[in-house]
């Protein structure tokens, strides 16, 4: 594990990120990239999934950059370990990797989000200080697969028979019931916000596409979870398609 130090002072406390992947020239890639922010500081680096759990205990980052191929524990056991240590961790899946079971399992596992490797920058940042504020986002491309897995989930009839599950050592998403009432109907501005969140878009894309503020958009998005009864934004979104209200 290596510990960095930020010289650079800000207005307010930079998010601290500990940065977990098992190549060196990628972890000194993604070092550089956030290093021309002025609000992210790296304070830590790991380069396998222990030294992951020794780091997070040790620096309390704000938001963990998580590979998921790495030796002796990978990413989503790291993430699995840490969250059921700390349930206020913030992990954001960050990798090659854009099977649909490594997406599923990382969910399943407690991460707040998940990016290609060959993100943009100034998506990287904003998926950062997304996580960090309390939302959950997935690259675009992402978010698509996991609408598609809930949905087809979901529109599978009970009393079909189900072929046996494939044997699997990662954890497993819950489904979601997708028939519940919803406590009141949403307003026009909802359903515009609503639409926004199946387009992948973070609180802050949202607040600049609507001309409003940032503490307005979230304000939109939390009256949405509270009327379809869901926890998160992507639950919001699979309820969205489910019902076509999008």
């Amino acid at each position: 594990m290596i510990e960095e130090s930020n010289p650079e002072t800000h207005s307010s406390p930079a998010i601290k990120v500990l940065l977990v992947e098992d190549h060196a020239l990628t972890r000194m890639g993604l070092k550089a990239a956030l290093k021309r922010t002025t609000d992210i500081s790296v304070v830590g680096e790991a380069s396998n999934g222990e030294e992951a759990l020794a780091a997070a205990d040790s620096l309390n980052p704000d938001v963990i950059l998580m590979d998921v191929g790495m030796p002796h524990m990978d990413g989503i056991q790291a993430t699995q370990k840490i969250r059921d240590k700390n349930p206020a961790a913030k992990v954001i899946m960050l990798t090659q990797h854009d099977n649909d079971r490594d997406i599923l399992a990382s969910l399943a596992a407690g991460a707040s989000g998940y990016c290609l490797k060959d993100v943009e920058p100034e998506r990287l940042y904003i998926a950062i200080r997304s996580v960090n504020a309390g939302d959950a986002w997935l690259d675009a491309t992402i978010a698509g697969r996991v609408l598609r897995h809930y949905s087809t989930q979901e529109a599978k009839p009970s009393a079909e028979a189900q072929p046996a599950p494939v044997k699997s050592s990662a954890p497993q998403p819950e489904s979601q019931p997708m028939d519940r009432p919803f406590a009141e109907p949403l307003s026009a501005r909802e359903l515009e916000v609503l639409k926004l969140i199946v387009d992948g878009l973070s609180n802050q894309e949202i607040a600049d596409k609507l001309i409003i503020s940032l503490a307005t958009a979230k304000t939109h998005v939390r009256n949405i979870l509270n009327k379809l009864a869901v926890d998160d934004r992507t639950q919001a979104a699979v309820h969205a398609m489910r019902r076509g209200l999008v």
